[in-house]
């Protein structure tokens, strides 16, 4: 697996998500129609005492764009039970890619055994985006989550799990929400990291495309008249 080019192609559409309590990771994976409203993915709990106490948070691309969006100036749409979350607001002078890293399709979750990586700004290196890599261990449906052989350090919480395929290129198919440590012996020793898939996100797009959708009805019907 060539994960350099994986990690330069997805580099662009990561965030770093600071609130007054700390940080996470999100990315770009939403526009609507006409780009001026865009949609950042991440954990709930990395956003989610701010949004509850109408409290900023701010946003730094990995091209230095910078969004400091007040209570007003958002929207968010969560789902407690996946530990999912969607950061709406307007795209302004924030540099993204014009074209979005798809999201793996919800009815072809990955096989137990594939090779993933996921990024995010680690809590011991704060202001560096690192990359990490695992494999899927295994697939809870009961939590639409996937178990990874692999490592999740605070502050990467909210950061894209990815693959790479040769038939479908490179794919968003998770975000990181957790790592359960293995504390059998006394010790912390290696454990599983927690990724949510994306069925949360699948459910937002399919929102703001009605939404859009009816916009435009509405709009040929007042031409229309």
């Amino acid at each position: 697996m060539n994960w350099d080019h994986v990690v330069e192609k997805v580099a662009p559409y990561i965030v770093k998500i600071e609130t007054p309590t700390g940080h996470g990771t999100g990315y770009l994976f939403l526009y609507n129609e006409n780009q001026s409203l865009c949609g950042i993915a991440t954990a709930l709990h990395v956003v989610d005492y701010a949004n509850e106490w109408q409290q900023p948070i701010r946003l730094i691309g990995t091209t230095n764009s910078i969004a400091f969006l007040k209570e007003t100036d958002r929207v968010i749409f969560h789902d407690a039970r996946t530990d999912s979350a969607v950061i709406l607001f307007s795209v302004l002078d924030f540099v993204f890619p014009k074209a979005l890293v798809p999201l793996l399709p919800t009815d072809t979750p990955l096989s137990v055994g594939a090779e993933v990586g996921w990024l995010g700004f680690p809590s011991i290196e704060p202001h560096t985006m690192c990359f990490f890599s695992g494999n899927v261990s295994a697939r809870q449906e009961y939590r639409q989550a996937y178990l990874i052989d692999g490592v999740a350090i605070g502050g990467v919480s909210g950061g894209p799990v990815v693959r790479c395929s040769e038939t479908d290129g490179v794919q968003i198919v998770g975000t990181v929400s957790a790592y359960r440590a293995n504390r059998t012996t006394g010790e912390t020793l290696p454990g599983l990291l927690i990724a949510q898939d994306v069925s949360h996100f699948h459910n937002v797009a399919s929102h703001v495309r009605s939404i859009d959708e009816a916009k435009a009805q509405q709009q040929m019907s007042i031409e229309s008249n």
